[in-house]
Parts: structure tokens; C-alpha cells; sequence
């Protein structure tokens, strides 16, 4: 099993925590993104840079994933299409998507994005939180206990 991380968008904070779970398991961590990566030398983290453009890093994520992998991201659209695949995925403020709860969230994004395309101001997302951080961290050690990783 491998966690593989929509990086372009990805906190710093959740990177370290995800370089911390890959030393201490050794499961292997791959990021992927747009722009060069500073990653701390192990043999269980990498990284892939990809061509600039819309949705190509998803798109590298979803032909690479195999069933049972991680995948992080806050990207509901590439969520989905993990879920789709036989992926999990999770978002870097702990909202671990499911088949059941995937369907909601592309509604609400939706919807969202209508009315942004509107001219209606919805705000922005809240800055990450420690709480938020520690549901990220507890949802990661969930799916590295249901894999036996630790």
C-alpha cells in the first residue's frame, strides 16, 4: 500500500506529519506535483513532478493508484475518482471520504461553485487548525491500523 499526496495544495504541516508516519511504518509516501519538492532524504518518500496544467497531477495520482491506497487530498473531484477506483482518500483537515459520503460533497462543491460563478463571495476555507491537524493525524493512523502498518 502506498499514500500518495495531491502536494501542490497540501499544508506543510500535513507533509511532515505524513514523512514522520513514513519512517515510523515504512509505507511509502509519494507526492505529486506541478512545481519542484523539497522532501528530507528516505527511501520511503518520494516525489514526481508533473507538467503544468489542470487537473494533470490528479490525473497522474488516479492512473498510478492501486486498490487499498491513501490518497490525500482536498480536491473533491480526485476524491471521488479514488473512491471510484478502489482507493481511500482523505483530506488534510481529516474528513476521511467514503462511497457513502462522496456524493454530498460533490453536490455542496457543486453548488458552491455556482454560486462563486455567480457573483456570490462564500468566503474561504478557515486556516488549519490544530484541531484539525490531530483528526488528520488520527484518520492516518486508522488507515495505517486497518493495514497493519501500526
Amino acid at each position: 500500500m502506498k499514500i500518495w499526496v495531491d502536494a501542490d495544495a497540501c499544508p506543510g504541516v500535513i507533509k511532515e506529519i505524513l514523512f514522520r508516519a513514513a519512517e515510523r511504518t515504512q509505507v511509502m509516501v509519494i507526492l505529486v506535483a506541478n512545481q519542484p519538492l523539497r522532501i528530507p532524504p528516505s527511501r520511503w518518500i518520494r516525489s514526481v513532478q508533473v507538467a503544468a496544467g489542470f487537473d494533470v497531477a490528479d490525473n497522474e495520482i488516479v492512473q498510478r493508484l492501486e486498490v487499498g491506497d491513501l490518497v490525500i487530498t482536498g480536491d473533491i473531484p480526485l476524491a471521488a475518482e479514488v473512491i471510484e477506483k478502489g482507493g481511500h482518500a482523505l483530506n488534510p483537515r481529516g474528513e476521511r471520504y467514503s462511497v457513502d459520503t462522496i456524493r454530498a460533497r460533490l453536490t455542496m462543491r457543486d453548488f458552491m461553485e455556482t454560486l462563486r460563478s455567480s457573483g456570490i463571495h462564500t468566503g474561504g476555507e478557515a486556516t488549519l487548525s490544530q484541531a484539525d491537524r490531530k483528526a488528520f493525524a488520527g484518520q492516518l493512523d486508522q488507515w495505517l491500523n486497518q493495514i497493519g502498518k501500526n
